[in-house]
C-alpha cells in the first residue's frame, strides 16, 4: 500500500471516532512526532522563494500590513 492510500485509510477511520479521548491522544501524538522529526524533514528554501517573502514582508510594512508583538502578547494573554 503507498503512502497515499494509507493516509486517506487512516483519515477515513479517524473520521468515524466518536471518543475524544483518543482524539486528544491522536493530536498529542502527531504534535509530538512533528517535534520529534520536524528539523529532519524540513527542507531549505530556495534563493528564490526567500527573497520572494522578504520583499513580501518588505510590502507589507510599508502597507502597514503588520501585526505588533505586543498586540498579539496581549490578544493571547487575556
Amino acid at each position: 500500500m503507498d503512502i497515499q492510500t494509507r493516509k486517506i485509510s487512516f483519515i477515513q477511520e479517524f473520521l468515524k471516532l466518536q471518543n475524544e479521548e483518543i482524539i486528544e491522544s491522536l493530536e498529542e501524538f502527531l504534535k509530538s512526532k512533528k517535534r520529534e522529526f520536524g528539523d529532519s524533514l524540513m527542507e531549505p528554501m530556495s534563493t528564490y522563494q526567500f527573497n520572494k517573502e522578504i520583499d513580501e514582508s518588505m510590502n507589507d510594512s510599508k502597507e502597514n500590513r503588520i501585526t505588533k508583538a505586543s498586540e498579539l502578547k496581549n490578544k493571547h494573554s487575556g
